[in-house]
């Protein structure tokens, strides 16, 4: 039995930020049923790259679901979603706020059906507010919130991240605030709706700028490759490229110094004395460094931490991450058979369940594949579904 086991959710979201929420739900055991619409459905299923016509980005975040799809705009089509909100447990949307008002979906209409539905709203930029009315979008996210202010070098062109750290964060932020809305109505009864900001879910993360921002006033810049208050923690260059060194503390700094670079009076240097010392001329350390560090390769140096205990790994490339004996031995690197593109790899689950274990039960859904079976369940006929496709309330 998985934890989510009998928790039926609706998602009516695409892109990343829904989905990779109800992708996590899934993942755990609940029915998660799609519901897309009739033109084309999520619009991650028009991202390539495609296998045999099908979008590997839409397969990467949708397995375990079901897909229906409904026109919203008709009458029709909204009262089989109250039929389907009438039994569930959550419902998912990432529409802009007004939007779901204007579909008559809305939490407040819900509600009327179901009080106990718990009812997440993702937006740019949450259901209230100034911006409210605004659209939002990952990179957005990271500029308004001060991490592209952060990242990449001083006085060079700001720099996003790797990913889209918003779009999954706010997933994220979703997947627990929902399971603490579960739990509440497991309590009361009672449902209660959430309103997520892709604009508002990472500024908690900013722990250290937020400590020296509201103590001193200082305005956080880009670190580039160096950590904000531990040094040296960073990437430092070997012979034959970069390392990643974790000294976050001071007894890695002196394992580091003692069993490592075999340098102890750094230890003894009074600019390298204190990690607040060390952070001051994280410059000229630095460059001590890779001075120290420029006659042996990434992999020895990784070595000699690993056996002083000094935390250190390679920088990858995401093929070298997908291939690290670690990752593939943890699960990290799963596959699934999809019914078009055949056998296809995806990312693992990071959470390791001792009795209830995440699982991939299906892959990603094709474009409304399981209509008729979810509305079957309903009790409309054969022809009701004829009818109803042909009059384009479903597809």
């Amino acid at each position: 039995m998985l934890p989510l086991q009998d928790i039926k959710v609706l998602d009516v979201s695409q892109i990343m930020a829904g989905p990779y929420c109800t992708m996590v739900l899934a993942d755990m055991g609940a029915e998660v049923i799609k519901v897309e619409k009739l033109n084309g459905g999520d619009d991650s299923r028009q991202m390539g790259p495609y296998v045999n016509g099908e979008s590997t980005c839409f397969s990467q975040i949708n397995r375990n679901k079901k897909s229906i799809s409904l026109n919203l705009k008709d009458e029709r089509a909204r009262q089989i979603f109250y039929r389907l909100a009438a039994d569930a447990d959550v419902i998912v949307e990432n529409y802009r706020p007004g939007v779901t008002k204007s579909l008559e979906i809305d939490y407040d209409t819900i509600k009327a059906i179901n009080p106990g539905i718990v009812y997440c709203s993702i937006s740019g930029y949450g259901q209230t507010g100034p911006y409210s009315h605004k659209g939002g979008f990952d990179l957005v996210a990271q500029g308004m919130t001060g991490l592209m202010s952060m990242t990449g070098e001083e006085g060079k062109r700001p720099l996003k991240t790797g990913i889209a750290v918003y779009d999954i964060g706010g997933g994220l932020t979703a997947v627990y605030s929902i399971l603490a809305a579960c739990i509440h109505k497991m309590k009361t009864g009672a449902g209660q709706h959430i309103d997520i900001a892709i604009t508002e879910c990472g500024l908690p993360w900013f722990t250290w700028e937020a400590a020296a921002y509201f103590s001193e006033g200082t305005v956080p810049g880009p670190t580039g490759w160096r950590h904000r208050v531990s040094a040296p923690y960073q990437a430092v260059k070997a012979s034959d490229g970069y390392l990643m060194l974790g000294c976050a503390n001071q007894r890695t700094w002196e394992r580091f110094c003692q069993d490592v670079l075999k340098r102890e009076e750094l230890m003894q240097d009074p600019r390298f004395i204190t990690n607040q010392d060390r952070g001051q001329h994280v410059e000229e350390l630095e460059a001590l460094l890779e001075e120290l560090m420029a006659n042996q390769s990434v992999d020895e140096w990784l070595t000699l931490c690993d056996s002083a205990g000094v935390p250190a790994g390679p920088i990858n490339d995401f093929a070298q991450a997908m291939q690290d004996e670690h990752y593939l031995a943890r699960g990290m690197v799963q596959e699934m058979e999809h019914p078009v593109m055949g056998k296809m790899k995806t990312i693992g689950f990071p959470s390791k369940f001792s009795e209830t274990p995440s699982q991939i039960r299906s892959p990603a859904p094709l474009f409304a594949q399981h209509t008729d079976e979810v509305l079957d369940s309903l009790g409309f006929s054969g022809a009701e579904l004829d009818a109803l496709r042909a009059e384009g309330c479903i597809k």
